[in-house]
C-alpha cells in the first residue's frame, strides 16, 4: 500500500504544479498582450495579473497538502 501512496502523491503534486505552470503562462501572456494594446492600463493590468498569479499559485499548495495526506495515510 505504501508504493501506491507514493505514486498517488507524485501524481497529485505533479499535476498541481503542471496546472499552475500553464495557468501562470496564460495569465502573464494575456497581461502582456493587454499592456501592448493599451499601455495606459499597465498599472491596472499588472495588479490584476499579480492577483491572478497569487490565486493560481494556491493550487500547488493545496496539491502539496493532499500529497502529504496521501503519504500520511500510507
Amino acid at each position: 500500500m505504501g508504493a501506491l501512496a507514493l505514486v498517488a502523491a507524485g501524481i497529485v503534486f505533479g499535476l498541481g504544479a503542471l496546472g499552475a505552470g500553464i495557468g501562470n503562462g496564460l495569465i502573464v501572456g494575456r497581461a502582456i498582450e493587454g499592456i501592448s494594446r493599451q499601455p495606459e492600463l499597465r498599472g491596472t493590468l499588472q495588479t490584476t495579473m499579480f492577483l491572478g498569479i497569487g490565486f493560481v499559485e494556491a493550487l500547488p499548495v493545496v496539491s502539496l497538502v493532499l500529497a502529504f495526506i496521501f503519504l500520511g495515510n500510507a
